[in-house]
Protein backbone atom coordinates (compact mmCIF):
# COMPACT_ATOMS: atom_id res chain seq x y z
CA UNK A 1 0.00 0.00 0.00
CA UNK A 2 2.16 3.36 -1.27
CA UNK A 3 1.66 6.43 0.80
CA UNK A 4 2.08 9.65 -0.49
CA UNK A 5 1.82 13.26 0.67
CA UNK A 6 -0.29 15.07 -1.99
CA UNK A 7 -1.15 18.78 -0.69
CA UNK A 8 0.19 18.19 2.42
CA UNK A 9 -1.97 15.18 3.17
CA UNK A 10 -1.03 11.99 3.43
CA UNK A 11 -2.93 9.63 1.63
CA UNK A 12 -2.65 5.94 1.10
CA UNK A 13 -3.81 3.96 -1.98
CA UNK A 14 -4.80 0.70 -2.01
CA UNK A 15 -4.79 -2.11 -4.67
CA UNK A 16 -3.22 -0.92 -7.35
CA UNK A 17 -0.26 -1.36 -9.82
CA UNK A 18 2.71 0.13 -8.62
CA UNK A 19 3.68 1.36 -12.41
CA UNK A 20 0.34 3.17 -12.83
CA UNK A 21 1.41 6.77 -13.58
CA UNK A 22 1.02 9.36 -10.97
CA UNK A 23 -1.76 11.56 -13.49
CA UNK A 24 -4.66 8.58 -12.99
CA UNK A 25 -3.79 7.56 -9.39
CA UNK A 26 -4.33 11.61 -8.78
CA UNK A 27 -7.32 11.97 -11.22
CA UNK A 28 -9.11 8.35 -10.89
CA UNK A 29 -7.94 7.39 -7.16
CA UNK A 30 -8.06 10.86 -5.62
CA UNK A 31 -10.43 12.41 -7.26
CA UNK A 32 -8.05 15.92 -7.82
CA UNK A 33 -9.19 16.09 -11.29
CA UNK A 34 -7.25 19.29 -12.24
CA UNK A 35 -4.33 17.44 -13.77
CA UNK A 36 -5.14 17.29 -17.18
CA UNK A 37 -4.65 14.42 -19.57
CA UNK A 38 -2.95 15.60 -22.93
CA UNK A 39 -0.56 13.36 -24.52
CA UNK A 40 0.51 10.41 -22.21
CA UNK A 41 4.24 10.79 -23.35
CA UNK A 42 5.48 13.79 -21.10
CA UNK A 43 5.60 15.94 -24.29
CA UNK A 44 2.61 18.62 -23.58
CA UNK A 45 2.93 19.35 -20.05
CA UNK A 46 -0.62 19.57 -19.24
CA UNK A 47 -0.53 16.64 -16.50
CA UNK A 48 2.09 18.88 -14.68
CA UNK A 49 2.26 18.61 -10.71
CA UNK A 50 5.57 19.35 -8.67
CA UNK A 51 7.20 16.67 -6.74
CA UNK A 52 8.90 17.89 -4.16
CA UNK A 53 9.11 21.83 -5.59
CA UNK A 54 10.33 20.48 -9.00
CA UNK A 55 7.63 20.48 -12.01
CA UNK A 56 7.20 16.55 -13.64
CA UNK A 57 5.08 15.22 -16.00
CA UNK A 58 2.53 12.83 -13.86
CA UNK A 59 1.43 10.69 -17.02
CA UNK A 60 5.10 9.43 -17.39
CA UNK A 61 5.78 8.78 -13.69
CA UNK A 62 5.26 5.47 -12.04
CA UNK A 63 3.14 5.13 -8.69
CA UNK A 64 6.41 3.61 -7.14
CA UNK A 65 8.71 6.57 -8.05
CA UNK A 66 6.60 8.83 -5.41
CA UNK A 67 6.20 7.02 -2.35
CA UNK A 68 7.09 8.98 0.10
CA UNK A 69 7.73 12.81 -1.59
CA UNK A 70 5.86 15.70 -1.61
CA UNK A 71 3.54 15.89 -4.73
CA UNK A 72 1.30 19.49 -5.21
CA UNK A 73 -1.10 19.28 -7.78
CA UNK A 74 -2.86 22.45 -8.85
CA UNK A 75 -5.74 22.01 -6.29
CA UNK A 76 -2.85 22.52 -3.69
CA UNK A 77 -1.64 26.18 -5.45
CA UNK A 78 -3.62 28.10 -3.16
CA UNK A 79 -2.58 28.71 0.09
CA UNK A 80 -4.44 26.56 2.37
CA UNK A 81 -7.13 29.21 3.48
CA UNK A 82 -8.24 29.76 0.02
CA UNK A 83 -6.18 32.68 -1.16
CA UNK A 84 -5.08 32.25 -4.97
CA UNK A 85 -1.33 31.88 -5.54
CA UNK A 86 -0.57 35.15 -7.65
CA UNK A 87 0.14 33.24 -10.54
CA UNK A 88 -3.91 32.10 -10.63
CA UNK A 89 -4.83 35.48 -9.52
CA UNK A 90 -2.63 37.16 -12.61
CA UNK A 91 -3.85 34.37 -14.98
CA UNK A 92 -7.73 35.98 -14.11
CA UNK A 93 -6.40 39.33 -14.33
CA UNK A 94 -4.42 38.73 -17.45
CA UNK A 95 -7.04 36.51 -19.27
CA UNK A 96 -5.27 33.82 -20.18
CA UNK A 97 -7.31 30.87 -20.44
CA UNK A 98 -9.32 30.12 -23.71
CA UNK A 99 -10.07 26.46 -23.34
CA UNK A 100 -8.30 25.78 -20.51
CA UNK A 101 -7.51 22.72 -20.97
CA UNK A 102 -3.47 23.08 -20.84
CA UNK A 103 -3.76 25.74 -17.75
CA UNK A 104 -3.50 23.82 -14.79
CA UNK A 105 0.36 22.19 -16.37
CA UNK A 106 1.05 25.86 -17.24
CA UNK A 107 0.48 27.28 -13.60
CA UNK A 108 2.38 24.78 -12.32
CA UNK A 109 5.25 25.23 -14.79
CA UNK A 110 5.21 28.86 -14.00
CA UNK A 111 5.01 28.40 -9.75
CA UNK A 112 8.16 25.86 -10.29
CA UNK A 113 10.12 28.78 -12.10
CA UNK A 114 9.36 31.83 -9.97
CA UNK A 115 10.25 29.51 -7.10
CA UNK A 116 13.70 29.16 -8.71
CA UNK A 117 13.85 32.61 -10.33
CA UNK A 118 11.40 35.11 -8.42
CA UNK A 119 12.39 38.08 -11.48
CA UNK A 120 13.17 35.92 -14.87
CA UNK A 121 13.45 37.52 -18.06
CA UNK A 122 11.33 36.78 -21.27
CA UNK A 123 13.81 34.46 -21.78
CA UNK A 124 13.89 32.77 -18.69
CA UNK A 125 10.55 32.32 -18.84
CA UNK A 126 10.20 31.40 -22.87
CA UNK A 127 12.50 29.08 -21.66
CA UNK A 128 10.74 27.07 -19.17
CA UNK A 129 7.49 27.15 -20.59
CA UNK A 130 8.22 26.20 -23.98
CA UNK A 131 7.87 22.54 -23.16
CA UNK A 132 3.82 23.58 -22.19
CA UNK A 133 1.61 23.66 -24.61
CA UNK A 134 -1.29 25.36 -25.63
CA UNK A 135 -3.50 25.23 -28.49
CA UNK A 136 -4.64 28.53 -27.95
CA UNK A 137 -1.77 30.11 -28.50
CA UNK A 138 -1.91 32.27 -25.50
CA UNK A 139 1.55 32.29 -24.94
CA UNK A 140 1.74 36.02 -24.45
CA UNK A 141 -0.69 36.41 -21.95
CA UNK A 142 0.96 33.48 -19.88
CA UNK A 143 4.34 35.30 -20.59
CA UNK A 144 2.55 38.89 -19.56
CA UNK A 145 1.01 37.13 -16.52
CA UNK A 146 4.18 35.46 -14.89
CA UNK A 147 5.56 38.81 -15.43
CA UNK A 148 2.73 40.61 -13.38
CA UNK A 149 2.83 37.79 -10.47
CA UNK A 150 6.85 38.47 -10.07
CA UNK A 151 6.05 42.09 -9.57
CA UNK A 152 3.51 41.75 -6.85
CA UNK A 153 5.25 42.91 -3.93
CA UNK A 154 3.17 41.03 -2.17
CA UNK A 155 4.44 37.75 -3.94
CA UNK A 156 5.24 34.59 -1.74
CA UNK A 157 7.24 31.85 -3.31
CA UNK A 158 4.23 28.81 -2.71
CA UNK A 159 4.87 25.27 -2.79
Amino acid sequence: MPTLTVNGQTRTIDDIDPTTPLLWVLRDRLGLVGTKYGCGIAQCGACTVHLNGAPVRSCSVPLAAVEGQQITTIEGLANQDGKLHPLQQAWIEHDVPQCGYCQAGQLMTAAALLKQKPKPSDADIDSAMAANLCRCGTYLRIRAAIHDAANKSAYAVAP
